[in-house]
């Protein structure tokens, strides 16, 4: 399986409506695909589920709920091991694992067993393994071939645990001084990450041979610039100053490499950046009100007249960049060309 994790320490940069969109637009190319939600604020299974099944999933006590906590909640607890997750279909070659506000009591088991990992101690491989073996049952359960991450925006130790699971990262970005200074401590932070779990994958004690771990790669794969207005087909200036630096502190900071002079340049001649995303915002409300991602959207949904165009335009905008990240992680869309 592939795991590509969506990360950015800024909130607000538009990261979990692009997981859900990429979902949708996996499951349309011919991917089987999970989309797990560690982020504890649940925002991206508000967006797959309606009120009453989320409601009537979250009043099951912790252990037994059908969401990540429940299926993580055995070895917190020390009674088992991780749990088989409940997956939700959503459609055809598309399922969730349901996030849970319950998962941020996580942070402390997880936070403790990090430095545990560096004495061999066994337990500590199985707490933060735990995310990684239930994408991994997930991923049994549906035969998906690819996972899509969507992680809380900060810097803490259950995000720690969800990057170790993912071999790529794509970062979601918005073309303001923030999303600039925020790429200064999340890519050092992506480093020390990946460092610290390779070192701990040299402590593996004999008794833990047979655990599956993640390989923790966390490859950058690259940028997605979210939410600019645009004029005339171009970013108005407001925002162009920001999205002109953008290349550069990718650069230095996420990949460790010296500024070059000449990076100033369009986005669309740079080779991290995945794409450059409409805000859509006229849209928005229609898709929330029929659970679909805008390129779903039909005149029976209120998307007529020229909110048509647009459908048709995000269509495109998604399907691009579902197809360069695939390119990217060797991922094949058995439906792209129909």
């Amino acid at each position: 399986m592939k795991t590509i994790a969506f990360f950015n320490n800024k909130g607000g940069v538009g990261k979990t409506s692009l997981v859900y969109r990429l979902a949708w637009m996996y499951s349309d190319l011919g991917v089987s695909v999970v989309a797990a939600d560690f982020d504890p604020q649940a925002n991206l299974s508000a967006m797959f589920l309606d009120e009453r099944t989320l409601i009537s999933v979250l009043d099951e006590p912790d252990s037994a709920r059908k969401t990540i906590y429940g299926a993580l909640a055995p070895i917190l607890e020390g009674t088992g091991d991780v749990a088989d997750p409940h997956v939700e279909a959503i459609a055809p070659g598309l399922s969730l694992l349901i996030g849970d506000l319950a998962l941020s009591s996580a942070e402390d088991e997880f936070s403790g067993q990090w430095p545990d990992c560096l004495d061999g101690r066994a337990r500590a491989f199985r707490v933060l393994s735990g995310l990684w073996r239930i994408l991994e049952k997930a991923v049994c359960a549906t035969e998906a071939n690819l996972v899509l991450v969507d992680v809380g925006p900060n810097l803490g130790p259950l995000n720690r645990a969800a990057l170790v699971t993912a071999e790529a990262v794509v970062i979601p970005l918005a073309p303001d001084l923030y999303s600039l200074q925020g790429l200064r401590n999340l890519g050092p932070t992506l480093r020390t990450w990946r460092a610290g779990w390779k070192e701990r994958l040299e402590k593996v004690p004999r008794s833990l041979e047979a655990l599956s771990l993640p390989s923790g790669d966390m490859d950058p794969l690259g940028y997605v610039v979210l939410q600019h207005a645009v004029r005339l087909d171009r970013p108005v200036q407001a925002y162009s100053r920001w999205i002109s630096r953008i290349p550069q502190e990718y650069s230095q900071s996420v990949l460790d490499k010296p500024i070059t002079d000449g990076l100033e340049t369009y986005l669309e001649d740079e080779p991290y950046c995945l794409a450059t995303i409409k805000h859509y915002r006229s849209l928005m409300p229609l898709a929330q009100e029929a659970h679909k991602p805008i390129f779903r959207l039909r005149p029976a949904d209120g998307a007529i007249g020229s909110h048509l165009a647009a459908v048709t335009n995000c269509y495109y905008d998604f399907r691009n960049l579902a197809q360069k990240i695939a390119l990217r992680c060797d991922i094949a869309l058995p439906y792209l060309d129909i």
